[in-house]
């Protein structure tokens, strides 16, 4: 299975759109929809590179973008040119390595990782690929208001992105044009040089944001409960919150036995559909073997990202009868936002004890308990 790289075009200026910043900057569910595309884009395992062409005046928004730690893949853009085509080729020409190359609308920010990866999989075998999907409605062919033709639609597909090419057809079609309008895809550009393009079976979530409209999406509201428990063990750190706090005895656990920090990410899974700590970090890996629990946290904060999840707040309780917790909520509160990058209001650490009663009462262990809500 070859890496494929992508390019996006994020140049244009999307008139359409009205006045404001260009829409790729529009902002959806709080982040830029740009954030949103090239998230999709990252958490694809076919992906290697990603670049942006991007408009000068542009720079400062898209390095507000960039800055994320989360977009890794994500290399130093390149200027676009004043047509889609320039811009794919000043990306084509930043990139070296890569045999796939795959590209994506800017503003397409809910295409899916199995379609990534179903259009470089058919790109790597046939050489082009682009998903589609069929015309329901019935298509006019129309001139100076008047209808001329209604053409058979069994035959006509929608086109989306991402496209993908092996980078020699891709590199071929730029360096020989053919004549007449100019493409409005890179698909295009390789059916007139008469290279064989395949379709895909696309996406109707896949949509490409072209009016003010198409950016109302409701935004959904998920809540997830975390409970988690550990017994004393002597000789141990006692570490909560990931804030290590003075005890003659911590946790017993095969990582750092965080209790609450173990809450807080069965909470966030939860919350996201995305399963519970003990299927992402098996307690028998040799990986987990001591690790400090926000290095998880930091793991499930990616996760989240990936699936455009967004943190509304957790509340979280450490139940414990001694030592006394209440003195480092807030430092706990800090360290859980800060493997989270969210801001720390939207954290809340309490500690209570159980009046003596159970194991946490007779200080056998801990337990802790947290409620999370995230926005899709």
């Amino acid at each position: 299975m070859a890496t494929a790289a992508a390019i996006v075009p994020a140049a244009g200026r999307g008139l359409r759109m009205g006045e404001g910043p260009a829409k790729q900057y529009r902002l959806l569910g709080g982040r830029p929809v740009l954030w949103h595309t090239l998230a999709r884009l990252q958490a694809s395992p076919r992906i290697g590179r990603i670049i942006a062409a991007i408009h000068g005046d542009d720079q400062e928004r898209f390095g507000s973008i960039s800055s994320d730690p989360f977009l890794d893949k994500l290399q130093a853009p390149v200027l676009g040119g004043s047509t889609r085509s320039e811009s794919v080729r000043a990306g084509l020409e930043a990139l070296a390595g890569e045999e796939i190359v795959l590209v994506h609308d800017a503003v397409r920010p809910w295409v899916s990782t199995d379609l990534i990866e179903r259009v470089a999989a058919v790109a790597e075998e046939h050489g082009a690929a682009v998903p589609a999907l069929p015309v329901t409605e019935t298509i006019k062919v129309v001139d100076g208001g008047r209808v001329l033709e209604s053409p058979d639609r069994s035959r006509l597909f929608r086109a989306q992105t991402p496209q993908g090419f092996r980078r020699s057809l891709l590199d071929a079609a730029f360096r020989s044009p053919a004549p007449g309008p100019q493409p409005t895809d890179e698909a295009s550009m390789l059916e007139r040089a008469g290279i064989p393009v395949h379709v895909v079976p696309g996406e109707e979530a896949n949509v490409k944001i072209t009016h003010p409209e198409d950016l109302r999406v409701a935004a959904e509201v998920r809540t997830g409960i975390g409970y988690d428990v550990h017994p004393f063990a002597a000789g141990r750190p006692l570490v909560l919150g990931g804030v290590a706090i003075r005890s003659d005895r911590g946790l017993l656990g095969h990582s750092d036995a965080d209790v609450l920090t173990h809450a807080v990410i069965d909470a966030l899974l939860g919350a996201a559909g995305l399963g519970d700590i003990g299927r992402l970090f098996p307690d028998d890996d040799p990986e987990y073997e001591g690790i400090s629990s926000l290095v998880l946290l930091a793991r499930v904060r990616d996760r989240l990202r990936a699936v455009a999840a967004e943190v509304v707040n957790v509340d979280a309780v450490v139940m414990a009868q001694a030592p006394k917790l209440a003195p480092h909520a807030g430092a706990m509160a800090e360290a859980l936002a800060g493997a989270l990058g969210i801001d720390p209001g939207r954290i809340s650490v309490k500690a209570t004890t159980t009046e003596r009663l159970g194991f946490v009462g007779r200080q056998e262990g801990m337990a802790a308990q947290a409620v999370a809500s995230v926005r899709l």
